[in-house]
């Protein structure tokens, strides 16, 4: 069998002097295919809210202890 072939990453170069219309002008002479624009758009698996919020919220009962005994 035929391994799949690898995926080309294209990087846009731009200097930190660049402003927007500079960077759009880049953008614009460059070609993405669609293959290349779907990997933004599709949504990987992210932390659950519930837990964030409780981390959070430990971190912050936390440290309100460490003020009262100081």
């Amino acid at each position: 069998m035929a391994e799949p072939k690898k995926e080309r990453i294209h990087i846009l170069r731009v200097k930190g002097t660049d402003d927007d219309k500079a960077i759009y002008a880049k953008l614009r002479k460059r070609k993405f295919t669609a293959a290349e624009w779907q990997k933004f758009t599709e949504i990987e698996p992210g932390i659950p809210f519930e837990q964030v919020l409780t981390e959070l919220e430990a971190i912050q009962h936390k440290e309100a202890q460490k003020r009262k005994r100081g």
